[in-house]
């Protein structure tokens, strides 16, 4: 660690914050003690810390209360937050006033460690905290996104996603512009799925091949020598189906004021490719493809 990290650790539960205090020295933490809101208090006048790890349930002035006055007397001071008996509703007014993160104990000490070390960049940063964009700032509004209805043909939906890649001469202009997927609505405006180029790859193959094999040897009757001509044939069998037959489920939905790595991180776990963003009433107002985080990861290191 080329820089020693002052960190303050606020806790009631003597046992608790005292072997929390030896590991965190161990780790080469800078690491001071307070067994309350308002000796943190007084401790931050005279002494600034790095970082200070907050237990929320404490006697007297609790953690959200100490938390509204360390950000006045320190308001670079990042503040993680601890609780053993925490919610969303807790999550949220303490990222109202300005916490860093939310952890439940009993917390696993390397991720405390993890979350000390990016509280520490963050602070060096602070910028990066307050101007990073939302979901809303990268993504596609709904308004230029090719978007059909459930009961339409497939042939219709190929028609609107090639208008999509109209005047697309270079691959990076495609990978920018073209939506290579179509959302679906239902005639009262409710999203009822997607339809991407993977969804009609997977129509276009003839049904017996997704079918249970029988148990005989089958090797010739799949063979694909015999299927000369079946792709434009099943194209064309395509074509007059309805949308609804062949798309997808809708992507997940991400509020408008989602932060970027709420978007990776589902991107990632899902394995998907696209997310929809919603407004506070639940209207869907964007897309967000795997292609804007990309260029955004872009922007942010060749700035």
């Amino acid at each position: 660690m080329s820089e020693t990290i002052k960190v303050l650790m606020v806790d009631d539960e003597e046992k608790f914050r005292e072997t929390t205090s030896k590991i965190l020295k161990k780790r080469g933490f800078n690491t001071t003690m307070a067994a309350g809101g308002e000796e943190a208090v007084e401790i931050l006048k005279n002494m600034p810390a790095d970082v200070v790890v907050l237990d929320i349930k404490m006697p007297g002035m609790d953690g959200h209360e100490a938390l509204a006055k360390i950000k006045k007397i320190r308001p670079r001071t990042q503040v993680i937050m601890l609780t053993g008996h925490g919610g969303v509703d807790s999550a949220k007014a303490s990222l109202e006033k300005g916490a860093f993160d939310y952890l439940n104990k009993p917390c696993d000490i390397d991720l405390l460690t993890s979350k000390i070390n990016d509280a520490f960049r963050a602070a060096k940063d602070i910028s990066a905290r307050t101007t990073e964009k939302r979901a809303r700032d990268v993504m596609i509004h709904i308004d230029d996104y090719t978007t059909i209805q459930g009961d339409q043909t497939v042939g219709e939906a190929i028609a609107h996603l090639m208008r999509s890649f109209e005047g697309l001469a270079a691959s990076n202009a495609v990978m920018e512009t073209g939506h290579r997927s179509i959302l679906v609505f239902e005639r009262n405006g409710n999203l009822e799925g997607i339809l991407s180029i993977q969804d009609l790859i997977g129509a276009v193959r003839p049904a017996y091949l997704s079918a249970p094999k029988p148990s005989m040897a089958d090797a010739m009757q799949y063979s694909a020598m015999f299927w000369s001509g079946l792709f434009t044939s099943q194209v064309k069998k395509l074509a007059a189906m309805q949308v609804a037959a062949v798309m997808s489920a809708s992507p997940p939905a991400v509020d408008e004021d989602a932060n970027l790595m709420e978007l990776a991180d589902l991107m990632h776990s899902r394995s998907i490719r696209r997310l929809v963003v919603t407004n506070a009433a639940g209207r869907v107002i964007g897309v967000v493809r795997e292609q804007e985080l990309f260029f955004e990861m872009a922007n942010i290191m060749l700035r």
